[in-house]
């Protein structure tokens, strides 16, 4: 009994160290944010491939913050398989975050009781949302003086399937953000761009499925596509305008998705970049593109960020510049080369 009042008391500490991490940019104006998804954990020798994937990008590029998109489990006991997975990720001392896919719950958890979990591993820095009805949060990342937000992450919830899925396909396959999370980012945009002086503070989005605008971006044939597209967005067939609430609130930059394992393209749409991170998991279920991870690059006090896919095996592929590398330049204003 006193072993487990002593871990109990531990996890408590290790919480509330992690809750009082301050993030901000470096001196150098910086910040880096690593996206792992997918990692389909399920305790597998197969599986393994995914743990070194973290080992692998986590000592390539020292990020200053993690944040997993979901699908982090694909098998039971789910409490051992995700412990397994964000203790990896704990033992780099880097603040990270864990957002659910459409099969976290699956495993035997509700993605409440892992979500209690997950705030219980060192260096997670989860708010408290209990008594919320849903599981979405920002992060916020101060200046590199400390002095001011100087940009923020919306950490949503994307769900899995609709009500009555498979029985009743008539709604389509995946759920969709509820009108009360757009009210929610609303409200929180409009907060901080007011305590902002007005001015749209610098933001990206993080969730586990594509919006639906992600099959109009890669039908525009001018749109300037990074990356590899393998496979159709699994997006839900029903839209409640969580894009279109993110563009009219003129902070999010770029949305940032998993999902779909053979995807790992950028693409802008109005004015959002709309991408994937790199899969990251072991060969548990479907994958066709070596694993790996996102990696974002913030730059302080500009609407401006740095992007591309670091592999496990450390190949840099698909980098590009947002928005800079998505326009289209004046070529007839570009300099003579010698």
């Amino acid at each position: 009994m006193k072993t487990k009042h002593f871990l109990l008391i531990l996890s408590l500490v290790y919480s509330t160290l992690a809750m009082g991490q301050e993030l901000k940019f470096h001196p150098n104006g910086e910040f880096k944010i690593v996206q792992f998804t997918d990692i389909h954990y399920n305790g597998t020798p197969e599986a393994n491939t995914g743990l070194l994937c973290i080992d692998s990008i986590l000592t390539h590029e020292h990020p200053d913050l993690i944040v997993l998109t979901g699908d982090v489990i694909w098998g039971r006991p789910a409490k051992e398989n995700l412990l397994m997975v964000l203790n990896r990720v704990s033992k780099y001392n880097i603040p990270f975050v864990y957002l659910f896919g459409n099969h976290d719950w699956e495993q035997g958890l509700s993605n409440r009781e892992l979500y209690e979990i997950a705030r219980g591993v060192k260096n997670n820095i989860l708010p408290d949302l209990k008594g919320k009805p849903e599981l979405d949060f920002t992060v916020k990342i101060k200046s590199h003086d400390g002095k001011k937000d100087a940009a923020v992450l919306y950490c949503l919830d994307s769900h899995a399937y609709p009500k009555g899925y498979p029985k009743d396909k008539s709604h389509g396959t995946y759920a969709w953000l509820t009108f009360d999370q757009v009210d929610w980012y609303r409200n929180q945009s409009k907060a901080l761009t007011e305590e902002n002086g007005g001015v749209p503070i610098p933001a990206l989005a993080f969730f586990h499925i594509a919006v639906p605008e992600y099959h109009a971006a890669v039908q525009d044939e001018n749109a300037v596509l990074i990356g590899t597209r393998r496979e159709t967005a699994c997006s839900p067939d029903l839209n409640t305008g969580i894009f279109t609430a993110m563009m009219e609130g003129g902070d999010v930059m770029g949305i940032f998705v998993g999902h779909d394992h053979d995807n790992d393209y950028s693409v802008i749409w109005h004015n959002i970049l709309l991408a994937y991170g790199r899969y990251s998991g072991g060969n548990t279920v479907y994958n066709h593109l070596p694993n790996g991870a996102r990696i974002i690059i913030l730059k302080e006090g500009e609407r401006k960020f740095d992007t591309y896919v670091r592999e496990r095996k450390g190949l840099v592929c698909n980098q590009s510049t947002y928005p800079d590398s998505y326009i289209s330049d004046d070529w007839s204003k570009r300099p003579l080369e010698k």
